[in-house]
């Protein structure tokens, strides 16, 4: 006899933190940074990762709800469509004493929903989020380092980068679209900083895998961390794991986008065989 099936115990809201938007910076011809904090901070849980994110929610302003949003009464009584959206982003840097973290935002015209919001923010502006999550720590036992990664990834890359040991050695390839996008990041002396320019972003233009394979390879054992577009980190796992037989366990690689893909749909097809970036899924 086969036993009656229970119901699935729904899974418990996340916390959300509210904050307030107290600065905004423009670091680079598309990318913006916003300094949160306020009052909220009190309940913003960090979190010992370097690579650490945050969901941000984002309502309709025509609705003119006011956070924290109860998702499932929304749900329920206005719809689906109605439901805040959700982007993900890394936080760039977290300041207890100032009790301020930073986001930092690629942003290009009025493409998608968080860049027009970011360019247009204002000090006052509240900012809804649940999280952090994030697993990535600098290894201090690793030979050298490699880092690569585009836009969506400098934030999480500058992270890395003053979180890395003095003596750390390596090498961090970033893919921009030209100079203009260049950014100020510290970095021990020992890493090679690598900017790759490729212009508008398509399947035909950019160059990341291509520089890593063509760079000098180090001896010893290396730590990864390598994110950005989905079929790129597709290219660099292959290249790294079968060809440079690196140990998974020594690899923080996934992607943070995927080409003419919005969020959602890249989010969902992170269930399906398109979405993995590790045939093991």
């Amino acid at each position: 006899m086969t036993a009656a099936p229970t119901a699935r115990t729904p899974r418990p809201a996340r916390p959300q933190v509210v904050l307030e938007v107290l600065a905004t910076e423009r670091l680079s011809a598309h990318m913006v940074r916003l300094t949160l904090g306020g009052e909220g901070f009190a309940g913003f849980q960090d979190k010992a990762a370097t690579d650490k994110y945050i969901k941000l929610l984002f309502a309709d302003p025509a609705l003119g709800l006011e956070p924290p949003y109860d998702l499932e009464a929304l749900r329920g009584s206005l719809g689906p469509e109605a439901v805040p959206v959700r982007r993900t982003y890394t936080v760039r840097r977290v300041d207890q004493a100032a009790r301020t973290l930073q986001i930092d935002f690629v942003v290009h015209g009025d493409e998608g929903i968080a860049g027009p919001w970011a360019a247009a923010a204002q000090p006052g502006e509240k900012v809804c989020f649940s999280g952090p999550g994030g697993m990535y720590a600098p290894d201090p036992d690793a030979d050298w380092h490699l880092l690569a990664g585009d836009e969506s990834a400098l934030p999480a890359i500058g992270a890395v980068l003053e979180a890395l040991p003095e003596d750390a050695v390596g090498v961090a390839y970033l893919e921009v679209s030209g100079p203009e996008d260049e950014l100020e990041l510290a970095a021990p002396a020992g890493i090679d900083l690598r900017w790759l320019h490729r212009g508008k972003f398509s399947p035909e233009s950019t160059v990341l895998a291509a520089a890593v394979r063509a760079g000098t390879w180090r001896g010893g054992r290396v730590q990864v961390f390598a994110h950005g577009e989905r079929e790129v980190m597709k290219t660099l796992r292959r290249y790294l794991t079968e060809e440079r037989a690196v140990d998974r366990r020594q690899l923080s690689l996934s992607a943070y986008w995927a080409y003419g893909r919005a969020e959602d749909e890249f989010q969902a097809e992170k269930r399906e065989v398109v979405g993995q970036i590790f045939p093991e899924g």
